[in-house]
This record gives C-alpha cells, structure tokens and sequence, in this order.
C-alpha cells in the first residue's frame, strides 16, 4: 500500500472523540448554576447549589412573579408604592362587586314579573354599560393630558355604579332604571381606567419594559381581585346579609378604594408634558433656576383641578380658539414679536392666553411659557408697553432655552409632545 493509498483511508475514517460539551457554573447570591449550551444550540440552566434561607427564596419567588425583571432597578421611583394601594384598591373593588351582585339578584328576584321580562330587564340593564363606554371613548384625548385625574374619576365613577347597585333591592319595581344607570356609570369607568392604565404604566417604564410592567400588574390584580371575592362573598353571606349591613359596608369599602386610587396616582411619576406640569415646571426654574423631575412633582399635581393657573408661571392659560384670544388687530404684531415660532402669546388682565400651532411640540409650548414666565416678572417691575415686555422676555427665552432644555431631557421629561388634551390650535 502506497503513501497515497493510506492518506485517503484516514480520510475515510471518522473521528471518534467525543464532543465535550460546553458549560459554565456561575454563582450569585448564594446560588450556582451550571449554564450548558445543549448539541442543538439551545442554552439549559440548572441550579447546582441554593444555600438561601427559606423565607428568601419565597420572597425571591413572589418578586420574580408579581415584579418586573430587574425590580427595583428596572422601574422609576414610586413604582413600590404604586403597587402596593393598586393591590389595596383592587381587593376593595372585588369585595363591594360582591355586594353589589348579591343585591342586583336579589332585587330582580322581588320583581312580580315572569322570568322571561327579569331575563330582558337584565339584558337592557347591561346594554346601558356599552352606551357608557361609547360616550366616554369620545374623551381619550383628555384622558392623555390628564390621566391621573381621569383614572380617580373612573373609580369614582365605579363606586357610584355599584352604590346605585347595592341601592336596587329598595326599590325593586324601578330596578331597569337603578342598575342600568349604575351600570351607565360603571361603563364609562371602564372606558377611562383602560385608557388611563398606559400613560401611567408608561411612567414606570425605566427600561422599555412596558409589556413587563402589564403583566406583572395583571398579575398582582388578578391575585388581590381573587382575594377580595373570598372576602366580599364572607360579607354577603353574614353582616351584610341584611340591606343595614350593606350600608355600613359599602361606603367604607368605596372610601378605602377611592383613597387607594389617589394614592396611587400620587405616586406616579408622569413624564409627558401637560399645561399643569409645564406650568410648574417653568415656575420652579423661573424661581430657583432648577429643573424638577416627574418625580419631584408628583405630589404638587392637584389632582381633582387640573386647570388652575399658576402666576409663578405666567397664568397661562392653554386652548383658546385663536379667534377668541387674539383681536385681529393685534394678531400682526404678535406674529413680529415671535418670528418663526409655533405659538401666538396674547397677555390679558387675569391670564395670558397660549395659542399653538397645529403641529407644536413641547418645545414650542416650553418656549412660550418662558417667555410668559419672563414677562409676567418684567411687567412687575418696569412701565413698559406689552409689547415691549414680551420682545424682552422672548429675547431672555432665548438665551437660556437650549441649556434648560437639556436639563429638562437629562431629567427624564419627554419634550417631543405636548397634550393639551382637546384644544384648539391653529394652521397658517
């Protein structure tokens, strides 16, 4: 056999090492775990050793589960807060649900009617609800500039339903009107809690984590929802047997929920820009020469009125038609006095009116605002015309708008929009 004859037969032969796999044991926290990559490609985790105490595992084992991935690291500030009166308000809310279905059955079960007209009446009753969904979808845009106050008033909106619910049996022969009105109200709850939950979750979101977020709220809602029928269904059934039970009852279980809701909104760190937190934030650099974050406003938002002016600010006041905040006389010279720009600032003897244009941004509302903050001071301590104050403040504006916009952005505030929920604005 020549040498070419040999070369092709070891050729020919397969090699028979085995491949040896490829892994690693990594260790934290008192944890190993050997990583493997499998022949398929596919990467195996096992655990090798878990020297933790018991009492921790199981709070690992609940964070891992009802937590986002990465918790607390992964959230902005508030989030534990948050949680804690969501799961609160939810257990309220399946506990008074109870209630409520307890006497709609029993409140349909007095009428002298046959069965086939409860059935209907049931029907209608629940119709009511999508009519109340319909009319409040038309209100989304508000929802945007002002979640949180649209998300207590959903909860208020709810509780009131379920307090016209657990109200029916004493009026049995009215009771299509009682629980449709009730379930009108609860409708549009549902509508504005709904809308509201992304901007809020939205504010949370440290790490482009939003779907992270959902389900793991969903999961702690799920949880306290269970917990809170346990609850509610053990109320029914002994003091709130009777309609004196359900009148102690029902009211300290909407206080507690409703508080609940505001608490939690209270916690919530908003980053877009609306009139109220583009006013605040404007007066705190305009008095201190600092940027707030969201969550350094959180607790300053008033929650039930919104709309206030604040003078530190300007008094500005946002969504005016043009028509109404401008006299065509002046509209010409407010257009000098900001060139280019994408706002019309028209200063009155309460307020100053804010007009934007169609596509202005939060920039642009950020400017104007400045420049109403600024004249407002100047128009305390000199004599000058309007006219002249405005050019003034627009100039200073200027000088300090690009550093306190990358401080605002550095912040955590998102100037790309501004939600003036339905105002008007205007095109040239």
């Amino acid at each position: 056999m020549n040498l070419l004859d040999k070369i092709k037969m070891q050729k020919k032969e397969p090699d028979k090492t085995p491949e040896i796999p490829v892994y690693w044991i990594e260790t934290s926290d008192s944890v190993s775990r050997r990583f493997q990559f499998e022949p398929d490609g596919q990467l195996s985790m096992k655990v090798v050793d878990d020297a933790r105490p018991v009492y921790r595992r199981v709070v690992e084992s609940f964070l891992n589960k009802f937590f986002p991935s990465g918790y607390p690291y992964s959230v902005n500030e508030g989030y534990l807060r948050y949680t804690q009166f969501r799961a609160l308000q939810h257990f309220s809310s399946a506990a008074l649900s109870v209630l409520s279905t307890q006497s709609l059955l029993f409140a349909a079960g007095l009428r002298p009617t046959p069965a086939q007209a409860t059935a209907v009446s049931w029907i209608l009753k629940d119709g009511m609800q999508h009519v109340g969904k319909l009319i409040c979808s038309n209100l989304g845009a508000r929802m945007d500039s002002e979640p949180k106050c649209w998300r207590i008033l959903a909860d208020v909106l709810y509780d009131l339903g379920t307090g016209l619910e657990v109200l029916s049996p004493l009026c049995p022969h009215l009771f299509l009107e009682v629980a449709g009105l009730g379930n009108f109200a609860k409708g549009m709850a549902v509508v504005a809690a709904r809308a509201t939950r992304l901007p809020i979750y939205s504010s949370f979101a440290k790490e482009g984590n939003l779907s992270d977020l959902f389900a793991k709220g969903e999961a702690i809602s799920t949880l306290f929802n269970v917990l809170g029928l346990g609850v509610g269904i053990q109320l029914a059934s002994t003091v709130c047997s009777s309609m004196q039970g359900k009148f102690v009852a029902g009211p300290l279980l909407s206080i507690v929920h409703v508080c609940c809701v505001i608490e939690e909104m209270r916690a919530t760190p908003v980053n877009t820009l609306n009139p109220q937190r583009t006013a605040m934030v404007v007066a705190d650099f305009v008095k201190t020469g600092k940027i707030s974050s969201p969550a350094d406003l959180r607790y300053h938002e008033d929650l039930l009125f919104p709309g206030r002016l604040i003078e530190e600010a300007g008094n500005v006041k946002v969504g005016q038609a043009l028509r109404r905040a401008v006299r065509p006389s002046k509209l010409r010279e407010l257009k000098e006095i900001f060139p280019g720009e994408k706002f019309i600032l028209s200063p009155g003897n309460k307020w100053t009116d804010l007009v934007l244009e169609q596509n202005a941004s939060g920039e642009d509302a950020l400017r104007a605002w400045l420049v109403a903050a600024y004249a407002s001071s100047m128009k305390k301590s000199s004599h000058e015309s309007t006219s002249v104050t405005l050019q003034d403040a627009y100039e200073k504006m200027n000088r300090v708008f690009d550093p306190f916009l990358s401080e605002l952005q550095a912040k955590g505030w998102h100037t790309d929009r501004f939600l003036d929920g339905t105002g008007s604005r205007f095109s040239w």
